[in-house]
């Protein structure tokens, strides 16, 4: 079962770097100094411009309001001209009512001075006026005098009643055409009014309008202004981290040394030395290939070597990882360390904190990286240097040698030894 053992230890070799690498850049004080001068410039002018941008939010929202005041006002006076406009239209139907009705009143009168004419023209024809003294002149006898009386009496009172009427008849026409005039002056005045109202709301809306779009364009403006110097703004703090980072490795490579310098005086004071770290790291990654090509078995992998695996009763149940002889990935981690002394527990998620987390940016070989769902780590492989690790990846597969992959790897990597 096992394969590629000479393959295996001649990739370590070369691929096992140094327990203490070669230090990396260590920016100047100056250089960190200037740097966050210029994140802490672009970070006050984004603070100033999300200032400018809340007050132009502000009053943007203020033109909103006005906007919609302005509108109603425009709905009012709408509503104020159609009501004008109404009341003129009934204005004028009641005006022509009151022309017809003074047109009546104009025959009436026109009938009634016929009337008269015609009894003064019979009067006249007679040789006498009405209501004259004369009328009773002639005579010829007390009878004739009474008849001429009565007659005079009935035609007086009629014409007089004729004259009565058109004299009412004068007063309504004038009093109809006054209110006619009256009323249609009114309702025209209304209207006018409310034209120019619905007008003046009209120009007063248009202009909340427009003030509203300036407030809303200089509101853009800033927000592109503050995207802009937000985006400075990141590469600025992007400088400064990078230069912090290199400083924190650079420190972080002095701690390494340092407790390497120790930890090789302890081993020669000792009289028992041990294999250096890097020499460690190497170990473990050539017991770790001495088992490529050897089945994946869930749960199976121990100090001394691949097990049988167990039930999970599912996916490793299926593939009968339960009656293989083999390593799950943490089982593969437990026999690879095992060879220079360290004892690592049967569950990915409990290795990784069994050593020294590290940035990704800083692995090195030997490391063990992780893999997790939801936060959940469920995978561990050795990382080997060059961009590659050895792994026991899944049920159905062996021990073997790939590239690291990226997806769903956890952010650091453990440093065990």
């Amino acid at each position: 079962m096992v394969t590629s053992i000479a393959l295996g230890s001649a990739l370590a070799s070369t691929a096992v770097a140094a327990a203490v690498p070669p230090p990396p850049p260590n920016p100047s004080d100056a250089e960190l100094d200037s740097g966050r001068a210029a994140a802490q410039d672009k970070a006050g002018q984004v603070g100033k411009l999300t200032n400018q941008l809340a007050e132009a939010e502000s009053t943007l929202m203020q033109l909103q309001g006005e906007v919609e005041a302005k509108l109603e006002e425009a709905n009012k006076a709408l509503v104020d001209l159609r009501s004008a406009e109404d009341a003129a239209a009934r204005a004028k139907s009641d005006a022509d009512a009151a022309r017809r009705e003074s047109d009546g009143a104009g025959q009436v009168v026109t009938d009634a001075r016929k009337q008269l004419d015609d009894f003064a023209a019979g009067s006249y024809k007679q040789g006498t006026t009405i209501g004259s003294i004369t009328a009773y002149i002639g005579a010829k006898s007390p009878e004739d005098l009474l008849a001429r009386a009565q007659l005079l009496n009935a035609v007086s009172g009629s014409e007089l009643d004729a004259l009565d009427r058109m004299e009412r008849a004068r007063t309504g026409k004038a009093n109809a055409d006054s209110r006619s005039r009256a009323a249609l002056n009114v309702a025209n005045q209304k209207q006018a009014d409310a034209e120019q109202a619905k007008h003046t709301a009209d120009e007063a809306t248009a202009r909340a309008q427009q003030a509203q779009r300036d407030q809303l364009a200089r509101s853009h403006d800033l927000q592109a202004t503050r995207a802009d110097y937000e985006r400075q703004l990141d590469e600025a703090q992007a400088n400064v981290g990078g230069l912090e980072n290199q400083r924190a490795r650079y420190q972080q490579w002095l701690a390494d040394k340092k407790r390497e310098d120790e930890e090789n005086a302890r081993r020669a004071a000792s009289g028992h030395p041990v294999a250096p770290a890097a020499g460690r790291a190497r170990a473990v990654i050539e017991r770790a290939l001495s088992q490529l090509g050897v089945e994946y078995a869930w749960g199976g992998g121990d100090e001394d070597g691949p097990t049988r695996g167990i039930r999970d009763g599912g996916v490793a149940d299926s593939y009968g990882d339960y009656a293989k002889i083999g390593f799950d990935c943490s089982g593969l981690m437990i026999y690879a360390f095992a060879g220079v002394g360290v004892d690592l527990p049967h569950y990915s998620g409990y290795q990784a904190t069994s050593g020294r987390q590290v940035p990704l940016s800083q692995m090195a070989p030997g490391d063990l990286l992780f893999w997790s769902t939801d936060g959940l780590i469920h995978h561990v492989a050795l990382y080997i240097g060059d961009g590659q690790m050895v792994e026991a990846p899944y049920s159905g597969s062996h021990v073997r040698i790939a590239p690291v992959r990226y997806g769903g790897i956890v952010s650091y990597a453990t440093r065990v030894l």
